[in-house]
């Protein structure tokens, strides 16, 4: 490895290296709280490294991992999403029983799998991000073993992840079998001089598509999310609504345009009516559920299929809408589920709708900012969430795909009913002698983070012009 390759990859080796010493750490000592402050500390050393790292840019590790401001831009949400969530996880495990210093292990082994496939322009290293994220996560989630809910749900992920990963590999080895590459330019450029899309292709791509769809979560492939939010810790249900669909959407955005996705339309038509088909059954099945773990996973479902609405437009604004669209995702899901991480206690977790019955009158500061995650999810003005979904209709209007545009406006109005749910059951006045069962930690620390989510929520919601050029100059890099 060169000095170029080793700066470039400065951010994953450092989150790595920092995984080995922490196990180190915890052999020679258990201490929560120096395990936790040293996990920060790392996460904080993987940001600075990517200023080095911006130096050498364009720059590629061939033939398996390409770094470049694409990347880097990627690299940073992923570990300034990691970051947060581990903030808001060190009062949730300090309360429980479970020894906990082994969460701060796989955390950062987690977001490390996500940050090699934000850099994959291969097949090998997509899988091994791939596996390294999963793995991770099948002790995550599991990790709170008192909890039946927890093992049932590890169970089944460790189950459905497996067997996906293999429609994965079976699916990469017929593109392989027809292109001669596993690298995506190479598997572009092949499909390029052939003219068409062979059988043997179009079979592999779908297969792979039910790897890649697993992990995002869409319909068909949704079965997993509900339960495994409902059983998981909430700062893992947070990472997994987050960097890891995040890591598997950046890899499938570089591999579409390496290949000239748009080009085929038979590959347009399988993601299209994938978009429409998690749009209406994520909303839908949000309206009908009482437990609001559940009524997050059906709505990342539904925005699932509104990025995949500017994936499909086939124009460079499309691009620019995602990676706008994930910072307010990655923002405002972080915040709804660090609502729930506060208000959580040692007994339960606060996540049915009856817990937040008269929450404003009780706890106002945490419910306006509650309100205030739930409005950006339904895209109301003056927050990043209608940003985001502002610049997708653009992209949409610009790639005159004027069905799936009627169809995101159609869910989003259904959308819009359970959010107002949630937020109407916060304000409505408590019955004289109401009890509640539930007993608030309310950390310093989580309600300082919750508030600089808010801050930075409503600012890219009033002025988003900054972030938004910053991701233009960066899609010049890839498209």
């Amino acid at each position: 490895m060169s000095f170029a390759d080793f700066i470039s990859l400065g951010p994953l080796i450092t989150l790595f290296t920092a995984v080995v010493i922490s196990m180190l750490l915890i052999a020679i000592k258990r201490n929560h709280r120096i395990t936790y402050a040293f996990s920060l500390l790392a996460y904080l050393m993987a940001l600075t490294a990517i200023i080095p790292a911006a130096l050498y840019i364009p720059h590629a590790v061939p033939p398996l991992l390409v770094v470049d401001e694409f990347s880097l831009f990627n690299t940073g949400l992923v570990l300034t999403s990691g970051f947060i969530i581990l903030l808001l996880s060190y009062n949730y495990f300090e309360e429980r029983e479970e020894r906990k210093e082994e969460y701060y292990l796989l955390l950062p082994l987690a977001t490390t799998g996500a940050l090699v496939l934000v850099v994959s322009r291969h097949f090998m290293s997509l899988f091994l991000g791939l596996e390294i994220l999963s793995i991770s996560l099948y002790g995550l989630i599991a990790y709170l073993r008192a909890r039946e809910r927890s093992d049932e749900a590890g169970i089944k992920y460790l189950i459905l992840a497996a067997l996906s990963s293999a429609f994965l590999l079976f699916g990469m080895a017929l593109v392989y079998a027809f292109t001669g590459h596993m690298d995506f330019p190479g598997i572009g450029a092949a499909l390029r001089q052939a003219g068409y899309i062979p059988v043997t292709v179009l079979a592999g791509f779908g297969m792979m598509l039910i790897g890649i769809g697993f992990k995002l979560g869409v319909v068909p492939f949704h079965m997993w999310a509900p339960d495994i939010y409902e059983g998981a810790p909430l700062p893992v249900s947070a990472f997994i609504a987050t960097i890891s669909k995040g890591g598997m959407l950046v890899v499938l955005i570089r591999f579409y345009v390496d290949i000239h996705g748009n080009d085929y339309s038979m590959i347009w038509w399988m993601l299209a009516i994938v978009a429409v088909a998690s749009m209406f059954a994520g909303n839908w099945l949000a309206l009908t559920q009482q437990n609001i773990k559940r009524i997050l996973a059906y709505s990342s479902i539904a925005h699932m299929g509104y990025i995949l609405v500017a994936f499909l437009s086939g124009v460079q604004t499309g691009l620019e809408a995602i990676s706008f669209y994930l910072v307010a995702y990655f923002i405002t899901s972080i915040g709804a589920f660090g609502v729930l991480i506060v208000m959580s206690s040692s007994v339960q977790d606060a996540e049915t709708l009856d817990d937040y019955r008269g929450m404003f009158w009780r706890y106002p500061w945490v419910a306006t900012v509650f309100t205030a995650m739930l409005l950006s999810l339904a895209g109301i003005p003056l927050t990043a969430g209608f940003i985001g979904k502002f610049y997708i209709v653009m992209a949409g209007v610009n790639g005159h795909m004027w069905f799936l545009l009627f169809m995101l406006v159609i869910n989003s109005v259904i959308g819009l009913y359970y959010y107002i749910r949630i937020i109407a059951m916060m304000f409505k006045a408590p019955a004289t002698g109401e009890v509640t069962y539930i007993k608030p930690s309310l950390p310093v620390a989580g309600n300082i983070t919750l508030m600089l989510l808010t801050l930075v929520l409503i600012g890219l919601g009033v002025y988003p012009t900054a972030m938004m050029q910053l991701i233009q100059q960066m899609m010049k890099m890839i498209v």
